[in-house]
């Protein structure tokens, strides 16, 4: 079985050393999106506005299969929002 390398960078990088031995890569992008889905839920408090992180999925010679980018971003609705809070 292939090994695969979900590889995460945002603030800080977390590379995985250890790898994951799946079937193949559509596995491998069903396990990272349901990954994301997960950090994502338990995290989501800790996720601020302007922050944007990725997961990379590489395979055993580090050749990068896909990617998955998360970014959250203010709307400017989001900034009328806050002037109204500021000013009652």
């Amino acid at each position: 079985m292939p090994r695969f390398f979900f590889n995460i960078y945002d603030s800080v990088s977390l590379p995985d050393d250890m790898g994951t031995e799946l079937a193949d890569w559509q596995e491998a992008r069903i396990q990272t999106i349901e990954f994301a889905g997960e950090v994502i839920k338990d995290e989501a408090k800790r996720i601020a506005l302007g922050e944007d992180w990725r997961i990379e999925v590489t395979d055993e010679q580090k050749l990068v299969l896909f990617r998955f980018d998360f970014i959250s971003q203010e709307a400017p609705a989001l900034s009328s929002h806050r002037g109204e809070a500021e000013l009652s």
